[in-house]
């Protein structure tokens, strides 16, 4: 059996700031820098045989952490970045609302914001087929952890497992340096084994862009 670990970064200040992200490379700020390490403790538990990471800063130097206690090497992989926002980054959810109000209420709805932000369906298959590129470098039995972004984690992870969009809206977004954890082998294929799982309790969750 397989194990997949897809683990969202470190905060950053833009997270702090409300700022949508989107593939704007933005660096973690002191705090994700500790939460990265504090996950890292944990994650080295699951005896990791390959990481991964989104090239972007924040979720590269993220996956780094546990790169220094494991000793691996880093992969990295432009498909794990996180959602294209196009016009919408480096602005606040309240802006975004202001300047594009029809985008803004689809967004709200769950539905394809148009213009020129990434589709859903886009995102869930590009992160997705990233994923399972990574997973193949276990061997079997074996645990992978991926370094990536919140919306990207979300879809993605909705995606390999062929959940509809209704049903991948229930999932709360996961916060900062926590992962979902799944498994596949030859019977059943990919399932859930666990979600938003990490060392810091509940916290307020900034929005997974």
């Amino acid at each position: 059996m397989t194990r997949l670990v897809v683990w969202r970064h470190g905060n950053t200040d833009w997270n702090a700031g409300g700022l949508v992200q989107g593939q704007t490379d933005v660096e973690l700020n002191a705090l994700g820098r500790q939460q990265a390490v504090d996950a890292a403790e944990l994650l080295i538990r699951m005896r990791p045989d390959a990481i991964v990471a989104s090239d972007l800063k924040r979720a590269a130097d993220t996956a780094a952490a546990l790169g220094a206690l494991t000793g691996l090497s880093i992969g990295y992989d432009k498909r794990l970045r996180e959602r294209n926002f196009g016009a919408w980054q480096g602005r606040t959810m309240t802006e975004v609302a202001e300047l594009f109000p029809e985008q803004h209420a689809r967004w709200s709805a769950g539905q394809e914001v148009g213009g020129d932000v990434e589709t859903l369906d886009e995102l869930g298959k590009r992160v997705a087929d990233a994923l399972v590129d990574a997973a193949a470098l276990a061997p079997s039995g074996g645990t992978v952890v991926v370094a990536t972004h919140g919306a990207a984690a979300r879809q993605g992870v909705g995606h390999l497992l062929g959940w509809p969009s209704d049903q991948l809206r229930t999932l709360r977004a996961l916060q900062n340096c926590h992962w979902a954890e799944l498994t596949r082998d030859a019977q059943r294929g990919w399932q859930l084994a666990a979600y938003n799982v990490g060392p810091f309790g509940d916290r307020p969750v900034p929005p997974p862009v």
